[in-house]
Formats: structure tokens, C-alpha cells, sequence
């Protein structure tokens, strides 16, 4: 009996699977996933950052009118508060806006003004007791406070997936894929802190 007859049968059928799923693994290996799992980590990330600042988008109206019922005099925050909103949810917001830097500057700005006049109305409750001791305005400033929280939490998650993302299109061996298999994977955009967040507090011992 030769060598040759002593070939198990079917195993030139097994040699083209085995191959193919060895060169699976080689490339598995090598990190050819690793692009595009950290891209959809980002998007996920990015989809909890729309989620957190669409939940305060949907507080503010009963908030504003809540206030209004007690304060009328501050129209002018009040209506800050509204035309804040309506711009910032004008911006149409997709998975395209991580990767459109003007696209993503707009948003950021959108949401920074309504943070900032949002912070403003809640200021001046304070000058009306009635208010503040009211149940449906304690409730609504609590969702909102703790959605800020989150928002702030739901930033930072986002800001480290598209930093480990980029980093990934950037260096070794992740830059070779980006070159070859996915060219069209593009770097992301992350938020910045705004000049007003990066000024030092003053501090006045004299009054």
C-alpha cells in the first residue's frame, strides 16, 4: 500500500474551508477588525450623546411654562430659553455629523448657547420663593439636573471611543487598513471646551 492510497478521503474538499478560515484568523490577528468595531462603538457613544441632550430638548417646554407662571417679568430669559431650543433642535443631526467638522461645530455651539441660557433662567428662580417651592418645578429642575449629569457622562464616553477610533486610523497596524481596506473611514469629531468653560474663575475677597 503507497503512501498516496493511504489519503483520507474528502480531505482535498476540507482543504479550501481550513485554509480560508486560517487566513480568517491571520487576519483577525493582524486587527482588521479593529477599525470598524471602534467605529460603531463610537456611533453607539455618539447616539447616547443625541439621546441625553434630546431628553433636556423634551424637559424645557413644561420648565418654561412652569416659570412663567410665577415670573413673567423675566420675559427676556424666558424667551432666550425658547429661541435657544428652536435653534438647536433645527439642526438636522445624523451618524454623517461625527465626521462633517462644520456640521459638528453647529451642533456644538446650539447646544452650548441653550446650556447657557438654560443655566441663566434657572439663576433667576431663585429670586422667587414661590417658585422654588413649587413640586412641578422641583421635579422638572431635578430631571433637569440630572440630565446634565448624564449629558456630561454620555460626552465623556464619546470623546474617548472617537479618540480610541482616530488613534486607530492614525498608528500601527490600524493604519494599514485605513490605507487599504477602509479608505473611506473617516476621522471623527469630538467636543471642545468652550473659551468661556476655560476662563478662571475670579474670586473677589472684598465684598
Amino acid at each position: 500500500m503507497t503512501v498516496a492510497s493511504l489519503a483520507i478521503p474528502g480531505l482535498s474538499r476540507l482543504k479550501v474551508p481550513f485554509f480560508a478560515i486560517l487566513a480568517s484568523l491571520l487576519l483577525a490577528g493582524c486587527g482588521i477588525n479593529v477599525i470598524p468595531t471602534k467605529e460603531e462603538q463610537a456611533k453607539a457613544s455618539w447616539s447616547e450623546v443625541l439621546n441625553q441632550y434630546q431628553r433636556r430638548s423634551d424637559l424645557i417646554p413644561n420648565l418654561v411654562e412652569t416659570v412663567k407662571g410665577y415670573a413673567t417679568q423675566e420675559k427676556d430669559v424666558l424667551t432666550s430659553v425658547i429661541e435657544a431650543r428652536a435653534k438647536a433642535t433645527a439642526i438636522k443631526v445624523d451618524a454623517s455629523t461625527i465626521t462633517d467638522p462644520e456640521k459638528f461645530k453647529q451642533f456644538q455651539d446650539a447646544q452650548a448657547q441653550l446650556s447657557g441660557v438654560l443655566g441663566r433662567l434657572l439663576a433667576v428662580t431663585e429670586n422667587y420663593p414661590e417658585l422654588k417651592s413649587n413640586q412641578n418645578f422641583l421635579a422638572l429642575q431635578s430631571q433637569i439636573e440630572g440630565t446634565e449629569n448624564r449629558i456630561a457622562v454620555a460626552r465623556r464616553d464619546y470623546i474617548q471611543a472617537v479618540q480610541a477610533y482616530n488613534t486607530e486610523l492614525k498608528t500601527f497596524p490600524g493604519l494599514l487598513w485605513a490605507m487599504t481596506l477602509y479608505r473611506s473611514y473617516k476621522p471623527m469629531e469630538t467636543f471642545t471646551i468652550s473659551e468661556q468653560q476655560m476662563q478662571v474663575p475670579k474670586v473677589n475677597f472684598g465684598k
